[in-house]
């Protein structure tokens, strides 16, 4: 198997990750859906590099980078944090479970947090199907809650516990 980490976001990375981030399939599942300017990304990255309760990684495998994973909203005293993600162009299948079990040891290895949440707008099924393969569980659902496109979206608020995490066994 091809050795996989991740590593800080860093300011090199930039222009890969806006492309990612403008694929029309990953837009309409944010929710910031419209398409990000370089400039726009620029200053968001100058914004998150220094909020500490901000921690934003590239997954890679081998030397390709292939999704970002980020720590958001990060309250160091519950250890806490939600997170968010998006894969690349080229990621094959199964990049998704691989990135976030790597994200989660990091949540909860690293970064010593008890929780992970987050939303997922209802009409996702590919990432619900993945919160649940890792192990969170639905915590609420907000009705009508985003605005998608024309229409008002619920959004569903999942939370995984360390207690409830199984981490990967070494191979």
């Amino acid at each position: 198997m091809t050795a996989s980490r991740l590593r800080p976001l860093e300011e090199e990375d930039l222009d890969l990750i806006l492309r990612w981030r403008n694929r029309p399939e990953v837009r309409a599942n944010m929710f910031t859906a419209h398409e990000i300017s370089l400039d726009e990304h620029r200053a968001w990255f100058a914004r998150v590099s220094v909020d500490p309760t901000r921690r934003s990684y590239i997954y890679v495998e081998g030397a390709e980078p292939l999704g970002v994973v980020a720590f958001t909203e990060l309250q160091v005293e519950d250890r806490t944090a939600a997170w968010g993600f998006y894969t690349a162009d080229t990621a094959p299948r199964g990049v998704g479970t691989r990135m976030l079990s790597a994200a989660l040891v990091e949540a909860f290895g690293a970064l010593g947090l008890e929780k992970v949440w987050s939303e997922v707008l209802a009409f996702n099924a590919a990432s619900l199907a993945l919160h649940h393969k890792l192990g969170f569980q639905i915590e609420g659902r907000l009705r009508a809650h985003h605005v998608s496109g024309s229409a008002r979206v619920d959004v569903v608020r999942l939370g995984l516990l360390r207690g409830e995490w199984s981490p990967p066994s070494a191979p």
